[in-house]
C-alpha cells in the first residue's frame, strides 16, 4: 500500500503521533473533518476539468456554417447591379 509516496509503516508512524498529539476522542472528528475537505478539493477539480473540456469544444459547425452561408447570400443579393454598355447597345 503505497499513497503520496507514503508506505505502509510511514503511516502506522503517522497514526500513532496523531492518537497522541490529538488523543482518541479528537481523532475522528479530524478524521471527518480531513475527509470532507479532500472531497471539497475533488469536486472543485472535477468541476474546473469539466468546465475546461467545455470552453475547448469547438463551437457547433453546423450553426457556423449556415451562418456563414447566410450572410454570403446576403451579400450576394445585396450587391448592386451595373450595367454593361456593351450588352446595351
Amino acid at each position: 500500500m503505497n499513497v503520496f509516496g507514503i508506505g505502509l509503516p510511514e503511516m502506522i508512524v503517522i497514526l500513532v503521533l496523531a492518537l497522541l498529539v490529538f488523543g482518541p476522542k479528537k481523532l475522528p472528528e479530524i478524521g471527518s473533518s480531513l475527509g470532507k475537505a479532500i472531497r471539497g478539493f475533488q469536486d472543485a477539480t472535477k468541476e474546473f476539468e469539466s468546465e475546461l473540456k467545455e470552453g475547448a469544444k469547438p463551437s457547433e459547425p453546423a450553426s457556423v456554417a449556415s451562418a456563414a452561408s447566410a450572410a454570403s447570400a446576403a451579400t450576394k443579393s445585396a450587391e448592386p447591379t451595373t450595367a454593361d454598355p456593351a450588352r446595351d447597345a
